[in-house]
């Protein structure tokens, strides 16, 4: 018999040796690492953030795991509850595009708070994080769309697979104990998108409580707690119960792939911290006005052309879109990124404070943003951005963009992604402490502990 998906994913996270993985791919995850933590860091200044922390406090534990920013020490499954949610929390992390996981934000906290806990080396965290990214992934890939078709964020439905990987490689669970950590997950999962009702921070937590459910499960599994070996194909499974069943050939291809294509590579970095769907629209209005030096009252309307699927979660309502109530609402609306880009010329972490969504001038370009849909945009196979501006002279002008920066078809460079994690780790820390901790994660993977990384990420 064929053994089931579970167990195949157990027996790769089991298996996983970092010398195994190409360089590259371990280069690249260092990068993820340090993307997410600059991410965790800037989040820290917010409300949602402080919310979390000192949740996380409350919840306590015994004192193996850092908080970020906070000298406080709780129990692992706490520290990630917070941990994740502060990475998650600005929309700056990570993206698989087809998949539409945030992979970063679950990985990178879990490895660092059980490797903590555990005294587990640089190589042995960064080992799990890669594991944990790849089985990540994979859930999300057998499925594209559907997990948003039904309502669902897909990071709140695969992170808490890709946490359990990560804790289950740390505590050393055998293959059978890992699929009962996967089985234990299915029962966990959740996440609804009705946050975009009215920008209320759910979406912020979903990473967090996904990742708290991993580590949870690898240690039910690891004092013998079962779950289902079916969980993913079963005909009460995840995919049925969360996207109405699952193809076969794409999960049977995802899974033979394993230890051969590494998902890790195709993950795509944020130049803005808002949906990533929306970056390629974005990049396309930025060039358009600094080209034609385009002034905002020129502005007679802007089309763009889109697929059917993001449409209720970036244009629809569009009036609502058009005015989002605040800055977190901002982050999902397209007719307003498109308008600061085009008003501003940028859309940083500070366009998109409550105050920053209220400018006159931006509403006002905003109110003329629209769509079309146009059926040969394969999403979300593929992430495509397309606007065109009428002005008010008559002329028009129009720009496309088929992949979003920061991918492997349009690579974000080394410098500039440690331009960003130096703005976001700034703005709490000392430049020093911020280079040390560039320091720290490019040593990752020889480090005997992670004690000076964790250290370094205190304010």
């Amino acid at each position: 018999m064929t053994p089931s998906a579970a167990r195949r994913l157990a027996r790769f996270v089991v298996g996983l040796r970092l010398a195994d993985v190409p360089p590259p791919v371990v280069a690249k995850a260092a990068l993820l690492a340090l993307d997410t933590l600059g991410g965790c860091l800037a989040a820290t200044r917010h409300d949602f953030g402080r919310a979390v922390l000192q949740t996380a406090e409350r919840l306590g534990g015994p004192a193996e795991s850092a908080l970020v920013g906070r000298t406080a020490r709780v129990a692992a499954a706490n520290a990630v509850l917070a941990n994740a949610t502060l990475a998650h929390g600005l929309d700056f992390d990570d993206t698989r595009e087809d998949a539409i996981v945030h992979t970063g934000c679950v990985a990178v906290p879990a490895a660092l708070a059980v490797g903590e806990a555990l005294g587990a080396s640089g190589g042995a965290a960064l080992a799990a994080m890669i594991a944990g990214v790849e089985v990540m992934c994979r859930v999300g890939l057998a499925v594209p769309g559907r997990f948003h078709a039904r309502h669902y964020h897909p990071t709140a439905l695969a992170g808490s697979f890709g946490a359990a990987a990560v804790a289950g490689k740390l505590h050393g669970l055998g293959e059978d104990a890992l699929v009962h950590a996967f089985g234990i997950c299915g029962s966990q999962a959740g996440g609804i998108i009705e946050y975009l009702a009215d920008g209320s921070w759910t979406k912020r937590l979903h990473p967090g409580w996904a990742a708290h459910a991993g580590v949870v499960a690898a240690l039910l599994a690891q004092a013998g707690f079962t779950g289902p070996e079916t969980v993913f194909e079963g005909e009460h499974g995840f995919y049925r119960a969360f996207a109405d069943g699952h193809d076969g050939a794409r999960l049977e291809a995802l899974l033979q792939s394993l230890g051969r294509t590494w998902e890790l590579a195709a993950l795509t970095f944020k130049p803005y911290p808002c949906g990533s769907i929306a970056h390629p629209y974005m990049d396309c209005a930025l060039r358009l006005r600094e080209r034609h030096r385009l002034h905002p009252e020129e502005i007679a309307a802007v089309v763009c052309r889109t697929a059917a699927g993001p449409v209720p979660r970036l244009w629809e309502p569009l009036a609502a879109k058009q005015a989002p109530p605040n800055g977190y609402a901002a982050k999902f609306s397209l007719p307003y990124l498109l308008a600061v880009i085009l008003v501003e010329g940028r859309a940083g972490l500070a366009e998109f404070d409550d105050g920053a969504v209220r400018d006159p001038a931006v509403l006002a370009v905003a109110s003329r943003v629209g769509y079309e849909l146009d059926p040969a945009i394969d999403y979300p196979r593929q992430f495509i951005g397309h606007v065109r501006i009428r002005l008010r002279d008559g002329r028009e002008l129009e720009e496309r963009q088929d992949h979003p920066r920061g991918g492997a078809d349009f690579p974000m460079t080394r410098e500039e992604l440690e331009a960003k994690f130096r703005g976001n780790a700034g703005l709490v820390l000392p430049a020093a402490q911020v280079s040390r901790l560039i320091h720290c994660v490019d040593a990752l993977a020889t480090e005997p502990s992670l004690r000076g990384l964790v250290e370094s990420l205190t304010a």
